[in-house]
């Protein structure tokens, strides 16, 4: 499995996955900053749900860009009540908001609940991965490091190390850091997540 620079790398790579695992896929591109494309997909009988849900989360998402209360109190509903594909996606658009509003414990909450919801393990990772992000923001190290434990499949390893050395640095685990760094530096990791990582390892030097 290859390696991933940034999250942009992460979503074309969740979007193969699915293509290569012979599930039709539409997929429309709802971004916010860092937000995650929407999937649509239809498989057998339950074509008609996953229709309903696709044309419900395409109005959430288009809604949310508004920036007006209502619109992220429905896209919270809709995250809420959608136990899917659809739902997860749109806990991570809530959680995004959330952060950008310093909202921190809710948008943990939302990714925590989009984590439950996601049934694809690249989905899942993707969720983690932005959850212990938070958790660092949070000052929960600790936390952050179990849910960096739950990301699964060597094409994590270097963004999981590159997050894992901040975890541990905010601990004041220097050494911690280097090693984690380190790691991801000898990886597969591309040039420049490999680079950025290398020049954190020369920071705790300095």
């Amino acid at each position: 499995m290859e390696m991933y620079e940034n999250e942009n790398d992460q979503v074309d790579a969740v979007k193969r996955f699915f293509a290569e695992n012979g599930k039709a896929l539409v997929v429309g591109v709802v971004l916010g900053i860092g937000a995650l494309v929407g999937w649509r997909y239809w498989n057998g009988h339950q074509s008609d749900q996953a229709r309903e849900s696709s044309l419900a989360y395409e109005q959430v998402t288009t809604a949310i860009q508004s920036d007006k209360p209502d619109t992220l109190a429905a896209a919270q509903k809709f995250a809420s009540d959608t136990n899917n594909t659809y739902g997860a996606l749109a806990a991570m658009q809530v959680a995004q908001h959330l952060v950008d509003s310093n909202q921190l414990d809710k948008a943990v909450a939302e990714l925590q609940k989009g984590v439950g919801d996601a049934k694809d393990q690249q989905l899942q990772s993707l969720i983690n991965l932005r959850l212990a992000r938070i958790q660092i923001q949070q000052k929960q190290a600790d936390a952050a490091l179990k849910t960096l434990d739950t990301v699964k499949g060597e094409g994590w390893t270097a963004i999981v190390a590159d997050i894992r050395g901040e975890a541990l640095l905010s601990k004041g685990d220097k050494q911690g850091a280097r090693d984690a760094w380190s790691k991801g530096v000898a990886s597969d990791a591309s040039p420049a997540l490999r680079e950025m990582m290398q020049m954190k390892i020369n920071n705790l030097s300095s």
